[in-house]
């Protein structure tokens, strides 16, 4: 026989909403911390709907009307499909009988290929000299067309040195042929401009 568990009686007396046990005091426990619900994500469909009325979209995008909330839901549960808030901030809200599984679904699909599209705009440079030679001027300018069709920005950089700088016409020359072959596709968000012994200019996308 396994040994008992030890009792004992006292007398228990309460005051001031503390209660004693012979010579031990017990406080009153804390209360309780009320519990914040989850916030909701995504659209409001079916009983998450707070609206009591909702202006109804059915499956083949007819226009029902307002309708109560709860017969809206019945309907769409008929036709084995909820009834989602589409437009909630519209009078009375906009909803639309879904499956939302496969709404859920086809929004976050959606989300992820426009941020795949998004890209931060960079801004490359390509150096040239004013008596650059036309096979590296055709390989600076394939790199330029390159980083304009990927979006970004390209500085045209023309540096200059020693007598160099007292001809600066052959360098605005060079950077408006670069110009002219870019029109197209590409616009001139910084004109050629003087920087110490540097000529910048700057394309943009079009």
């Amino acid at each position: 026989m396994g040994a008992q568990p030890f009792q004992f009686r006292c007398n228990r007396l309460t005051r001031h909403g503390r209660t004693y046990f012979g010579d031990q005091t017990i406080p009153p426990p804390y209360p309780r911390r009320p519990q914040t619900p989850p916030q909701f994500t995504g659209p409001r469909f079916n009983e998450f709907i707070v609206s009591p009325k909702v202006r109804v979209i059915d499956e083949n995008g007819e226009n029902l009307g307002v309708m109560f909330t709860k017969e809206a839901i019945e309907q769409a549960g008929e036709v084995g499909l909820d009834l989602v808030e589409i437009s909630p901030n519209a009078d009375p809200p906009v909803a639309k009988y879904l499956d939302i599984g496969r709404y859920k679904y086809e929004a976050q699909k959606k989300a992820n290929e426009q941020r795949k599209k998004q890209k931060t705009q960079e801004i490359k440079e390509i150096k040239m000299r004013p008596n650059i030679d036309d096979h590296d001027y055709d390989t600076k300018m394939k790199k330029v067309v390159e980083f304009l069709e990927e979006g970004d920005k390209v500085k045209v950089t023309m540096r200059f040195r020693g007598r160099e700088m007292a001809h600066g016409e052959l360098g605005m020359a060079v950077l408006r042929r670069v110009q002219e072959q870019t029109a197209e596709f590409a616009k001139i968000e910084a004109h050629p401009r003087m920087e110490g012994r540097q000529m910048l200019m700057v394309l943009a996308p079009k």
